[in-house]
């Protein structure tokens, strides 16, 4: 027994994405995500990630990440490589989003005020690149996973609160380009 489901994980649910690029050059985002039935887990999660080149291909690496259940935590770690810690959440559907690291310490914020919804779904189609240290997956060079699935996209407008001294504080005080709406996502993360 693992104590955590084995991959693919398929997902469903809703976030919220901020878009930063804090020193002009670095493709950023800050994120939320309810993750929420019929999920093979349900948890809350923020998320900090950066666009990272991996060969020719361009990947989301996970670089901060916390999340509200162990068996998240221990079967993304162990997976995936991803660095999940355990965190808090005070979460109001579609209006306000908080997390605190599980020693208290803030993490981030946001509240949403309006969203503008698209018609239709879209694909999600993108991989996930992390170093191997923390997984339990032998073998050489970085773990690379991929993410496929759809959702409903829309444009929020929303404010984003990072502590400054938190472990987000390279964001603290700065306004993301866009803040994407995911809403009824469904997604199949890892093969």
């Amino acid at each position: 027994m693992t104590g955590f489901p084995p991959e693919p994980w398929r997902l469903h649910g809703h976030a919220y994405v901020g878009v930063f690029v804090p020193d002009g050059r670095r493709l950023l985002t800050a994120a939320f995500f309810v993750y929420e039935p019929p999920s093979v887990l349900t948890y809350h999660e923020i998320m900090a990630t950066s666009l990272v080149r991996d060969g020719w291909l361009p990947r989301v690496a996970i670089t901060d990440i916390w999340v509200d259940d162990v068996a998240s935590r221990s079967g993304g770690r162990a997976l995936w490589g991803i660095p999940k810690n355990l965190a808090v959440f005070a979460v109001e559907p579609h209006r306000t989003y908080a997390a605190a690291a599980d020693d208290g310490q803030p993490v981030a914020g946001v509240q949403v005020d309006r969203v503008l919804m698209l018609p239709g779904r879209l694909p999600l189609t993108f991989g996930v690149s992390q170093d191997r240290t923390l997984s339990t997956k032998p073998g050489p060079g970085r773990l690379r996973s991929p993410v496929r699935g759809t959702a409903r996209v829309g444009v929020a407008r929303a404010r984003w609160e990072i502590d400054a001294d938190g472990p987000l504080g390279f964001l603290a005080g700065r306004r993301p380009l866009v803040t994407l709406a995911l809403r009824d996502f469904a997604i199949t993360f890892g093969s």
